[in-house]
């Protein structure tokens, strides 16, 4: 009763990020991640746990979770004809490379380099929803290889640092090498994929043996998050989905930019906070 009693809280904000999660995932057409890192972080600070461990185990878990619902999105996008197989087969192995080298490197930095660095992408994201600048810059190499695999080994490499599935960097990118829309949304999904899985082996691999990590954790993923979060985020994801089809397509992108910009603002905050 005294562990139910001490972590009770601790479930509560799981069950409020799975249900946010799932209608932002559906709202906004993001993994989760951007939802899910700082609001897992926050619960875990809340019930006194180290900050430097609280980020990594947020970034961890957010790719855990990323994992078996970016493979249904995968699956869907395949079904429909909108999966890019040769852009997918360019992109894989640099980008579990990039992923897989981020997790790892991960336990080397504090948590606080990680917030800086979730903040900072978040910034530049939002601005590219608004000004469209990496399609200025990028759009006359989209027939080079070297540049797709460069592009693929970053994505993966900032993914795994900031937690998320990376669509918000990989589906400006490819429609900046020429994608159609629809195509880059469901290339991303299945990249999302390969960056969840290779993410979370880092992680775990990282974060084996740290000190002050929440019950049932695996090395940087918590189990009862991953598990929580999911479920809750899959059933709530069709509300997110139907509310987003009564919103005009501009409205969603400024409310995406400015969910980002609020969401790199609290990690700032809690870096200057201390």
């Amino acid at each position: 009763m005294d562990l139910v009693a001490q972590y009770w809280p601790f479930v509560v904000g799981l069950m409020i990020t799975g249900v946010c999660s799932g209608i932002a995932a559906g709202l906004l057409g993001i993994g989760g991640g951007a939802i899910i890192v700082p609001a897992l972080s926050t619960a875990l600070s809340l019930m006194g746990y180290d900050g430097d461990v609280v980020q990594h185990v947020a970034v961890g878990t957010s790719l855990a979770i990323i994992i078996p619902t970016g493979i249904v999105s995968a699956r869907s996008h395949y079904k429909r004809g909108a999966l890019d197989i040769a852009t997918l087969k360019l992109w894989v192995p640099f980008i579990v490379a990039g992923t897989f080298i981020g997790g790892l490197v991960a336990g080397y930095f504090s948590g606080n380099v990680l917030r800086i660095v979730f903040a900072f992408m978040a910034f530049l994201i939002a601005a590219n929803i608004i000004f469209a600048f990496q399609t200025r810059l990028m759009g006359h190499l989209k027939g080079s290889a070297l540049t797709h695999r460069i592009s693929a080994s970053v994505v993966g490499f900032i993914s795994a640092l900031m937690g998320i599935g990376g669509g918000s960097l990989s589906v400006p990118t490819l429609v900046a090498f020429g994608a159609t829309m629809h195509a880059a949304v469901g290339t991303s999904a299945a990249i999302g994929v390969a960056i969840a899985v290779s993410g979370t082996l880092g992680f775990a691999i990282s974060g084996w043996g740290a000190e002050g990590l929440p019950p049932l954790s695996l090395g940087y993923i918590n189990l009862v998050a991953m598990l929580l979060v999911a479920v809750l985020a899959a059933v709530f994801a069709p509300m997110g989905a139907a509310l987003a089809h009564k919103l005009n397509q501009q409205t969603l992108k400024y409310v995406f930019a400015g969910f980002l910009v609020l969401v790199g603002l609290n990690m700032l905050w809690k870096v200057l906070a201390g």
